[in-house]
């Protein structure tokens, strides 16, 4: 089992930037590959971005390529998400997850593909 903590999200106005983190405990985190993924309201689950259990594989989303960064930190078992340029559509609650597993790692990118997942932190970009 792998317990998940999200923090750092808030109210923030258009263009302006946001550090989520996520701490986790539990398994070894260091073989586990991360997941941000986000939820509008009335909106399905959507994928933000991810990154290997190593730090050296990572991808994002089209829509947050060139303003969000995804790392991890893998000897303070933490991983997070830095935001900047934000867009009132990147208004949502945001999740990080986990997933453990060869191919997983290589390519986990959909919410059904993640066991593990925080509660949420709810960002809201004001216009």
């Amino acid at each position: 089992q792998v317990q998940l903590v999200e923090s750092g999200g808030g109210l923030v106005q258009a263009g302006g930037s946001l550090r989520l983190s996520c701490a986790a405990s539990g398994r070894t985190f260091s073989s586990c590959a991360m997941g941000w993924f986000r939820q509008a309201q009335g909106k399905e689950r959507a994928f933000v971005a991810r990154i290997s259990s190593s730090g050296g594989r990572i991808y994002y989303a089209d829509s947050v390529k060139g303003r969000f960064t995804i790392s991890r930190d893998n000897d303070k078992n933490m991983v997070y998400l830095q935001m900047n340029s934000l867009k009132p559509e990147d208004t949502a609650v945001y999740y990080c997850a986990g997933v453990y597993g060869y191919y997983a790692d290589i390519t986990a990118k959909s919410p059904g593909e993640y066991e593990y997942w925080g509660q949420g932190t709810q960002v809201t970009v004001s216009s």
